[in-house]
């Protein structure tokens, strides 16, 4: 009975390795002929663990720069990891300058009009500010307060909505300051600029961990969305995009770059085209 058991084991994770390979080369298989010579990825790379600069000054590191790269193993393509200003990445999709966005994208319903998504990893905004200073958990306690933002984020539309609400209960205003990428916020914040500083939750936790003490976290995250892979329209990339990352998942390579940034509690299991949740 062992000896058969073993040989029905062996014979199942033969059948699994040999899916996965039919899958790699299904993938790569049907990526669109402009995009064999290669991809150029953008993110934002001021958004630590999940893109930054390296020590060298010049690389792009982090969990997408990881998760692009493994893609691009998996479709048989060269990746080039390109910084370039959140707000700036969508139309450069649109206009053919990139060709995939991997920055931390929340996928919104509106996102989904102009580009498509495909799903990857699970994340909710979280609150951080000075240790010892002003405590703010929610959207709604940020009547009377200044915040930093990141330019074209889900948290700036966030908190320039609760600005209008707060303006609507008759209650203090909220100061919206708009920074062109994350680290500008974070130095408004250490310099009391601001007092409350939004960015994705993993992307705070790392921030409060790297502060050594003079950043902590306030309240819990709300929001939680799935993060998209941004691909242009029409481009041809989104179907074997979505079969690269499945395959990730299914042969451990997502999970072991996700240990490796300790961002474990955001991996998903089923990723999805146009997964938006609102």
């Amino acid at each position: 009975m062992g000896l058969t058991r073993g040989r029905f084991t062996a014979s199942l994770a033969v059948l699994v390795v040999g899916a996965i390979v039919l899958a790699v080369a299904a993938a790569a298989a049907t990526v669109p002929p402009k995009y064999q010579s290669g991809l150029k990825v953008a993110a934002d790379a001021t958004y630590a663990p999940n893109e930054f600069i390296a020590s060298n000054g010049k690389t792009v590191v982090g969990m997408d720069a990881d998760l692009a790269k493994a893609i691009g193993g998996v479709l048989h393509v060269k990746v080039t990891m390109v910084n370039a200003r959140f707000d700036t990445i969508i139309p450069g999709l649109q206009s053919g300058k990139y060709d995939l966005g991997m920055s931390s994208f929340t996928d919104t319903k509106a996102r989904e009009k102009v580009v498509d998504f495909v799903t990857y990893f699970s994340a909710g905004t979280s609150f951080y500010g000075k240790a010892g200073g002003t405590t703010i958990g929610s959207l709604g306690a940020l009547c009377g307060h200044t915040v930093g933002v990141e330019s074209g984020t889900t948290q700036q539309t966030d908190a320039t909505a609760q600005k209008a609400t707060c303006k609507k209960a008759g209650k203090p205003s909220v100061t919206v300051s708009v920074f062109p990428d994350q680290n500008g916020a974070n130095l408004s914040l250490s310099s009391g600029r601001v007092q409350v500083a939004m960015a994705d939750s993993p992307v705070a936790a790392y921030q409060v961990k790297q502060s050594k003490g003079q950043f902590m976290l306030m309240g819990k995250p709300y929001g939680t969305a799935p993060y998209g892979i941004a691909i242009p329209k029409k481009s041809g990339l989104a179907q074997p995009v979505l079969s690269a990352v499945k395959t990730l998942m299914q042969n451990g390579t997502y999970a072991k770059i996700l240990k490796k940034w300790n961002i474990q509690e955001g991996a998903i299991q089923s990723p999805k085209l146009n997964g938006a949740t609102s």
